[in-house]
């Protein structure tokens, strides 16, 4: 498990961790990710651990919504026993989104989730109003099926 305490560690609802950081950086100091989730407009090829690529465009919205939804379900699983990770090139907009929806996905209301993210990651996390709302709005009753 992720050290609460290390930067970028986001404690869910849950109590589940899971890391958010910026690609462009070095990886930071102690143990590696063993699954990764990586938004990326083109493939971020591959890591010394099992990893997904959702692509994203920077500054937009997933190119597949469903996708990114499978990914995050993955990552709630895995980060129960595992240290898990999620990035993008500069660590705020795509990952602070994909964090609330994931804290969305383990049982955060839509805005809450946006709330929760920016309190307990960072206060930029999601940098458009699309990112924002799409957050907000990313579980609904039918996405829970």
């Amino acid at each position: 498990m992720w050290d609460v305490h290390t930067a970028g560690v986001l404690r869910l609802p849950s109590g589940s961790l899971v890391r958010g950081r910026a690609l462009r950086n070095s990886i930071p100091d102690g143990p590696l990710p063993e699954f990764g989730v990586y938004l990326q407009g083109r493939d971020p090829g591959d890591f010394d651990w099992d990893s997904r690529w959702v692509r994203w465009p920077d500054f937009w919205l997933p190119s597949d919504s469903e996708e990114l939804r499978v990914a995050l379900r993955e990552v709630l699983r895995r980060c129960v026993t595992e240290r898990v990770e999620i990035a993008c090139t500069g660590g705020v907009g795509r990952t602070g989104t994909a964090l609330a929806c994931l804290a969305a996905l383990d049982g955060t209301p839509g805005r809450a989730a946006v709330d929760y993210v920016r309190r307990n990651f960072s206060h930029g996390a999601m940098e458009t109003p699309w990112q924002k709302r799409f957050a907000r709005t990313f579980v609904t009753p039918d996405s829970l099926l």
